[in-house]
């Protein structure tokens, strides 16, 4: 007679934590572990590239003004739009690796946040509208954002940077498991 999985190493104290995902614990059906999507690394170089043109300017001005009309010293001020750009440089890779997205069976989930984590859950049958948008600097990167409202106002479901073919797959899927769930769309 066998007591334990094929897995069981046999030691006492083993707990449901080791079991494979998609398992069934004792008191339910399996868990389901959501497949997590990331943002494309297009939407980190948008940030970046937009980070350094305007902190760009700032130290321009910064040292060159400064330089211009007072003492040459005064041109040191120019580090600090260049301290806040590399702080801002790693801000924006850590927050782009924060983002990602899952569909699951019933509902759309949003994580998102560094210090903050939020994770935004979206039922299907409780959406009204998906959007697509993009301006015109998302379109000369070649991104889109999804813009999911239901009716809670204080729903915040955007996922931003999408590769168009991507947001407009994820809308479509996003409407027809909405209309199949009832509800809103």
């Amino acid at each position: 007679m066998e007591t334990g999985s094929p897995g069981d190493t046999g030691k006492a104290g083993a707990t449901e934590a080791a079991a494979p995902a998609g398992a069934a614990g004792p008191a339910g059906p399996p868990r389901e572990e959501p497949v997590w999507t990331g943002l494309p690394p297009g939407l980190l170089h948008m940030r970046r590239l937009l980070l350094v043109v305007w902190l760009g300017l700032l130290t321009l001005a910064a040292g060159l003004l400064p330089a211009l009309f007072l003492d040459p010293l005064w041109a040191a001020l120019a580090l600090l739009p260049l301290a806040l750009l590399a702080w801002g440089w790693v801000m924006l890779g850590r927050n782009w690796r924060s983002w990602r997205y899952a569909e699951r069976a019933d509902d759309l989930l949003i994580s998102r946040g560094v210090l903050w984590r939020e994770e935004t859950v979206v039922p299907y049958g409780r959406m009204q509208l998906v959007e697509v948008t993009s301006g015109p600097v998302e379109r000369h990167f070649g991104l889109a954002s999804v813009q999911l409202h239901t009716a809670a106002a204080a729903t915040d479901a955007t996922i931003p940077g999408l590769d168009p073919a991507e947001a407009e797959r994820l809308r479509d899927r996003l409407t027809e498991l909405g209309e199949a769930r009832s509800a809103g769309l």
